[in-house]
């Protein structure tokens, strides 16, 4: 099913559904960037993006959607396999906000908390291409000249509707999901998110071209996408936080502050993930963890931090 965005959030909470789905069905649809920029470059036309006369939104990754899924309902776990990220665009900005990332320290800070001098405000273009799935930057300023990286792309942000008729910004991670920055949700990836109300209303958006651990400056390569995402919901399975799989691990990420924080309760929920499914014994599960789990560090910038817990398919018991 091929869906045309005619509105925009910066937020995620119990908006008017945008389309009604139902499990089995695959959704192709659009997105802008992190900027509100579209696939030609251009910005959105005001009447796509969300406003109000009574308040004001951080106009930040806006989110095609929500998507009310048929037979989901408080208690259940939507399942959303990514099945293709196709970038669109020729180019991706990132740059240096004001007052943001992770080494924005005033310049009376020295040694290891930062850099010794405040940070500029610099934007960066980097030129991509689309067929050797590599982007471009020219740093004339050093010694290298040009650098290429490969492309990697993900969904910055993809969540539902939060608990208790919350509404929360587009640039804060939760329980929900949204802006959790983890490179793992990407073409190949199923993702699971908690129902907290019926129809879940599933959003996303945020497209990153690449971006490092920690997401450091505070901002990917930033563009836009075709994305296409097909949909189920697994009935009367309750989920604290976001889970992924893909073809080599099953993951759970968990936002909060402090990092530690973020780092014990995504392993907390692996554990029990591991127990409750996989038929682990909670203390072999917790060794088992130790040994061979890996972590990964989706953001360091946001609202909340967010650590994704990542353990290896070929110790699940099948």
């Amino acid at each position: 099913m091929i869906f045309k965005p005619k509105k925009f959030y910066y937020t995620f909470g119990p908006h008017e559904p945008a389309l009604i789905l139902k499990p089995g069905d695959s959704l192709t649809t659009a997105t802008l960037d992190s900027g509100s920029i579209d696939h030609q470059g251009n910005p959105a036309d005001e009447d796509m993006l969300q406003t109000s006369p009574d308040m004001e939104f951080y106009t930040a990754n806006p989110q095609v959607g929500p998507f009310y899924v048929e037979g989901a309902e408080i208690g259940d776990t939507l399942s959303l396999y990514i099945q293709e990220i196709k970038l669109n665009r020729d180019y991706a900005s990132s740059k240096f906000p004001e007052g943001f990332g992770v080494l924005n320290i005033e310049d009376r800070i020295t040694g290891p908390m930062g850099l010794g001098e405040p940070l500029p405000y610099k934007e960066f273009q980097w030129e991509i291409d689309t067929d050797k799935k590599t982007a471009f930057l020219d740093v004339p300023s050093s010694k290298i000249g040009k650098v290429e990286i490969s492309l990697h792309p993900f969904l910055g942000c993809i969540g539902v509707s939060p608990k208790y008729g919350e509404t929360i910004n587009s640039l804060t991670p939760a329980e929900h999901g949204g802006n959790m920055d983890c490179v793992e949700t990407k073409a190949g990836t199923t993702v699971y998110l908690p129902v907290f109300v019926r129809g879940g209303l599933f959003m996303f958006g945020d497209v990153h071209a690449a971006q490092g651990d920690g997401e450091i400056c505070g901002v990917a390569l930033e563009t836009t996408a075709e994305v296409t995402i097909k949909i189920d919901v697994i009935k009367d399975k309750e989920i604290r936080w976001p889970r992924f799989e893909d073809d080599t691990h099953i993951m759970v990420a968990a936002s909060t502050r402090p990092l530690i924080d973020a780092f014990r309760i995504a392993h907390t929920e692996m554990i029990k993930w591991l127990e409750q499914d996989y038929g682990y014994d909670r203390w072999d599960a917790y060794q088992l963890l130790s040994q061979v789990g890996t972590a990964r560090v989706g953001n360091v910038v946001d609202p909340k931090y967010t650590v994704v817990s990542k353990f290896p398919r070929e110790y699940l018991i099948h």
